[in-house]
């Protein structure tokens, strides 16, 4: 056996047994279930988006430069990693045996230094940029680098995909991380006995479908109110192809989103179940299925739909962005941006189906979506004073704004249920209707709803999203049926 490396003796600070065999750690899809370099860099487009314009000219400086510059940067908070629990509990077995147990991995060494120091389970610690080792730690240069200090066979090493075979091939003992069949197989072929950790890591198809939100494609029903409050059933089927666009398109960004939103979610109570956060998904898998979803919702406007929708969906899409990056970090303005993201959607059904909207039906929707917006954020605040929290991650709001939102949001529904009062009196609009005073009907349960969502928002009831909330909640969807009901009312008959 090998006799004990000045490398690990000068970085653990105590003295280990000639023979004991160190267990060495990798970061990046290992010890941490992410990538921290793909983390690091939605942290910094997260901070300031104009650095994108960057990232090529870092990159051709080589992949050590790189992960120079985006640590110089940002560098992931450790405490909101998520870590994995068998590698954590191999660690300690290692340590319960007196074993050094070092973290060595290709991540910059500021990031692998920030893990060690929050995790305390490390005597030593490398990464890329470190002073004691040259170029990128990864694949065939840190199989040469941990040869070279600990000996050929004289450490076990626990990795997590096929750029750790040069590694697991001059370790004593292997151990494979969530590793997929061909991982195993590639290890099997150059000789390696590889100890499998978890299962098959995969692509993750529940958790990117949950990332997906497909239960927040109700709200893209907002689509068809044109075709409804025109009356003109022969434009459902371009209506419900828009909505399909809408929905992709939206769950493109709400991956977009959470990828950036990471901090934030990791230390919020439920997002932090969600898959990015969680770590049932990466951020690699997000990118690619966000593109691809975005590829196919932009292709099929295109081919199928009105150029007027084209652009209407470009619209939301460059406001979505605007919103996840800038927008939702300011004050009012986040929900302004929400309100208005809305209404875009019926903006949107009417360009995909040619109907001309009434000025007070969209005004009408920013009242009422304007309303909903502080209700959401309302939502927040209430939940972080009952956990003594005074200060969102990510959001310019504090608990003490929470009356300011409440007594904003109460105008808003009020000015609604008004300004739909005015629009069913709008000559323009009565024409499409045998009753048109009919609808006036609609605003005591407006009052009623709306009233009722402040209520349970005060109680603590609402959810994240009061939308989702209202499609869950039972008296909810009976006063949207009853005003349904009133609406085909006021319709039937004789159109004047």
């Amino acid at each position: 056996m090998n006799e004990q490396p000045d490398l690990l003796d000068s970085g653990a600070g105590q003295e280990f047994a000639p023979d004991a065999v160190p267990l060495i750690v990798d970061l990046d899809g290992t010890l941490c279930r992410t990538d921290t370099l793909h983390e690091g860099l939605l942290g910094l487009l997260g901070q300031d988006p104009a650095q994108v314009l960057r990232l090529p000219l870092w990159l051709r400086k080589g992949k050590a430069e790189f992960k120079r510059h985006v640590a110089d940067a940002h560098v992931v908070d450790p405490a909101l990693l998520p870590y994995d629990q068998d590698v954590l509990e191999l660690i300690e077995e290692a340590r319960a045996q007196g074993r050094p147990v070092a973290l060595i991995s290709a991540a910059d060494h500021r990031q692998v230094e920030a893990v060690a120091r929050h995790l305390d389970l490390f005597d030593l610690a490398l990464g890329t940029g470190s002073p004691v080792a040259e170029g990128n730690l990864r694949g065939e240069a840190k199989a040469r680098f941990l040869a070279e200090n600990f000996g050929e066979g004289g450490f076990d090493y626990i990795g997590d995909s096929s750029t750790d075979l040069p590694v697991w091939a001059k370790a004593r003992r292997a151990y494979g991380v969530r590793t997929n069949a061909r991982v195993q197989r590639a290890a099997a072929d150059q000789g390696t006995t590889l100890q499998a950790l978890g299962a098959d890591r995969g692509w993750p198809i529940k958790a990117l479908i949950r990332a997906c939100r497909p239960h927040q494609w109700a709200k893209n029903l907002l689509i068809l109110l044109p075709v409804l409050t025109a009356q003109e059933f022969s434009q459902l089927p371009a209506a419900l192809l828009a909505m399909l666009c809408f929905s992709l398109a939206a769950s493109a960004i709400y991956i977009v989103n959470d990828l950036v939103d990471l901090p934030s979610d990791r230390a919020h109570p439920r997002k932090r179940l969600r898959p990015f956060a969680s770590g049932a998904a990466d951020a690699r898998q997000g990118l690619v299925v966000a593109a691809g979803l975005l590829l196919i919702s932009l292709l099929m406007a295109v081919t199928l739909l009105p150029a007027a929708y084209v652009g209407t969906l470009l619209i939301y899409l460059l406001a979505t962005s605007a919103y996840s990056f800038w927008l939702k970090r300011k004050m009012i303005a986040d929900v302004l941006g929400l309100a208005g993201l809305y209404t875009l959607r019926i903006v949107a059904g009417a360009a995909a189906t040619e109907i001309i909207l009434s000025p007070w039906l969209l005004v009408f929707s920013m009242f009422l979506f304007f309303s909903l917006a502080t209700i959401k954020r309302q939502a927040e605040l209430e939940d972080m004073a009952r956990r003594g929290v005074d200060k969102p991650a990510g959001r310019n709001l504090i608990v003490s704004d929470l009356p300011i939102l409440q007594a904003m949001s109460i105008g808003a529904a009020q000015a609604a249920v008004l300004v739909f009062a005015l629009y069913s009196q709008d000559p323009d609009v009565q024409v499409h209707f045998g009753r048109p005073d009919v609808l006036l009907f609609i605003c005591p349960v407006l009052f009623f709803w709306l009233g009722r969502m402040q209520l349970m928002t005060r109680r603590g009831f609402m959810t994240d999203d009061p939308i989702v909330f209202t499609f869950r909640d039972r008296v909810s969807l009976l006063s949207g049926m009853l005003m349904l009901a009133i609406f085909a009312l006021a319709a039937w008959g004789e159109a004047a």
